[in-house]
Protein backbone atom coordinates (compact mmCIF):
# COMPACT_ATOMS: atom_id res chain seq x y z
CA UNK A 1 0.00 0.00 0.00
CA UNK A 2 1.32 3.44 -0.55
CA UNK A 3 0.17 6.80 0.63
CA UNK A 4 0.59 10.42 0.02
CA UNK A 5 -0.10 13.31 1.82
CA UNK A 6 -0.47 16.73 0.47
CA UNK A 7 -0.32 19.40 2.09
CA UNK A 8 -0.92 23.11 1.01
CA UNK A 9 1.99 25.11 -0.41
CA UNK A 10 0.12 28.33 0.97
CA UNK A 11 0.79 27.37 4.72
CA UNK A 12 3.19 28.42 6.43
CA UNK A 13 5.04 25.56 8.21
CA UNK A 14 8.12 26.05 10.45
CA UNK A 15 11.66 24.73 8.50
CA UNK A 16 11.86 20.88 8.47
CA UNK A 17 7.84 20.72 9.72
CA UNK A 18 7.27 18.20 6.40
CA UNK A 19 10.22 15.91 6.29
CA UNK A 20 9.54 15.09 10.56
CA UNK A 21 5.95 14.97 9.51
CA UNK A 22 6.79 12.27 6.63
CA UNK A 23 8.93 10.28 9.49
CA UNK A 24 6.37 10.44 12.56
CA UNK A 25 3.63 9.06 10.42
CA UNK A 26 5.42 6.23 8.91
CA UNK A 27 6.45 4.99 12.26
CA UNK A 28 2.60 5.55 12.97
CA UNK A 29 1.65 4.20 9.44
CA UNK A 30 3.91 0.76 9.66
CA UNK A 31 2.81 0.14 13.55
CA UNK A 32 -0.70 -0.48 11.48
CA UNK A 33 0.01 -1.59 8.15
CA UNK A 34 4.18 -3.18 7.89
CA UNK A 35 5.35 -2.32 4.18
CA UNK A 36 3.06 0.86 4.02
CA UNK A 37 5.04 3.40 2.96
CA UNK A 38 3.95 7.75 2.75
CA UNK A 39 5.11 10.38 1.17
CA UNK A 40 4.64 13.69 1.91
CA UNK A 41 5.13 17.03 -0.13
CA UNK A 42 3.55 20.21 -0.75
CA UNK A 43 0.92 20.65 -3.52
CA UNK A 44 -2.39 22.95 -4.61
CA UNK A 45 -4.30 21.71 -1.54
CA UNK A 46 -4.39 19.30 1.49
CA UNK A 47 -4.99 15.93 0.27
CA UNK A 48 -4.45 12.26 1.07
CA UNK A 49 -4.48 9.18 -1.30
CA UNK A 50 -4.00 5.58 -0.46
CA UNK A 51 -3.13 3.60 -3.17
CA UNK A 52 -4.02 -0.39 -2.72
CA UNK A 53 -6.00 0.03 0.18
CA UNK A 54 -9.47 -0.21 0.78
CA UNK A 55 -12.34 2.19 1.90
CA UNK A 56 -11.48 1.15 5.45
CA UNK A 57 -7.61 0.99 5.46
CA UNK A 58 -8.17 4.84 4.22
CA UNK A 59 -10.76 5.18 6.86
CA UNK A 60 -7.96 4.38 9.50
CA UNK A 61 -5.44 5.80 7.91
CA UNK A 62 -7.27 9.32 8.18
CA UNK A 63 -7.57 8.75 12.10
CA UNK A 64 -3.71 8.10 12.44
CA UNK A 65 -2.97 11.44 10.06
CA UNK A 66 -5.02 13.09 12.06
CA UNK A 67 -3.74 11.94 15.88
CA UNK A 68 -0.17 12.81 14.38
CA UNK A 69 -1.38 15.90 13.72
CA UNK A 70 -2.77 16.39 16.69
CA UNK A 71 0.17 15.48 18.35
CA UNK A 72 2.62 17.59 16.82
CA UNK A 73 4.08 19.37 19.76
CA UNK A 74 4.94 16.24 21.13
CA UNK A 75 7.43 14.74 18.21
CA UNK A 76 7.78 18.37 16.41
CA UNK A 77 10.84 20.45 17.38
CA UNK A 78 11.16 23.44 14.59
CA UNK A 79 14.94 24.66 14.27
Amino acid sequence: MRVEITVDKTKKLPAGALSALAIEFNKRLQRVYPGAEATVRLAGMDGLSVIGGSTVDKEAIEVILQETWESTDDWFQPD
